[in-house]
């Protein structure tokens, strides 16, 4: 027993020596790190090499894909890029896709999450970006103004201060799953608030709301102008994926090939004159009977 309190007041002696005691949940750990980036300076330069790993799903302009596969990071708030990296690196976020290139082997350490954060939030947004199908937005738009204003404002602008994320202009199959993930409590770092005032919503409710929210526009300072491209990314082969394939021009219908000219048809030939039927003989005129 002895032994065991000697153990215990070397612990607690060496590590008021040596300072706090290390996170230890993966919220801690995302929390220290979150901390420490926002004491840097960041480097707009060293972030666009360091966007170079982030380039190959969200494009060079940061515009995610038009069916929501990837999101529009591209004029989202520095403060929501730097925890959402955070909470990944430290497994309080699960996203098995981006994990990969957010551990500091790929893409650095706290400075690094700084200068891409920086660089990202500069970026101009895609003027069309993907919408929902437009059915029943009257709802959608009770619907935001009773549940996201308050956090996400009345444009869908966000809050930097409590890193709440800009949703305006996000693609909507994007909002969608995200809605899925953090309604099913599959998202780990999902404001509990949220999850509880969403979990009664329909799918008509849902839908509703985010076909609305997609249709939020952010300010036309942090919109690119149509047909953009990131000068710092020349060479690399974009799709229409990107901003969304335009609508398909209608090909007007060949004109049909001339019918080919009728031949004349051959004259009929004249009728044969029937032959005359003779002429029956007048018949004898009767004789006058004697009076």
């Amino acid at each position: 027993m002895k032994t065991r309190k000697l153990v215990c007041l070397v612990a607690l002696v060496l590590g008021a020596a040596a300072g706090p005691l290390p996170a230890e949940t993966p919220t801690e750990v995302a929390q220290a790190e979150y901390d420490e980036v926002m004491t840097l300076e960041p480097n707009l330069e060293n972030g666009r090499q360091v966007y170079l790993t982030c380039a190959v799903c969200h494009r060079p302009e940061g515009w995610g894909t038009y069916d929501g596969g990837y999101p529009q990071i591209a004029g989202q708030l520095r403060t929501v890029i730097i925890k959402q990296l955070a909470d990944i690196r430290a497994r309080n976020r699960d996203n098995p896709l981006m994990y990969p290139f957010s551990v500091p082997r790929f893409l650095g350490g706290p400075q690094q999450i700084a200068d891409v954060a920086a660089y990202v939030a500069q970026l101009p947004m895609t003027p069309r970006n993907g919408v929902g199908p437009g059915n029943d937005l009257e709802l959608g738009k009770q619907l935001y103004a009773d549940n996201c204003v308050k956090c996400h404002g009345k444009n869908g602008e966000g809050d930097s201060k409590d890193h709440m994320p800009a949703i305006a202009g996000q693609h909507f199959n994007y909002l969608m799953r995200q809605f899925d993930l953090i309604r099913t409590n599959r998202r780990k770092n999902a404001d509990s608030k949220m999850v509880k005032q969403i979990e009664g919503f329909t799918l008509r409710e849902e839908t509703a709301v985010l076909d609305y929210t997609s249709r939020l526009r952010p300010p036309p300072e942090k919109l690119a102008q149509e047909g953009w491209t990131n000068p710092d990314f020349p060479r690399y082969v974009r799709d229409s994926m990107v901003q969304g394939p335009p609508p398909p021009a209608i090909a007007p219908m060949p004109e049909p090939p001339p019918m080919p000219a009728m031949p004349e048809p051959p004259p009929m030939p004249a009728r044969p004159q029937r032959p005359r039927m003779p002429q029956s003989p007048v018949p004898p005129a009767m004789p006058t009977p004697m009076q």
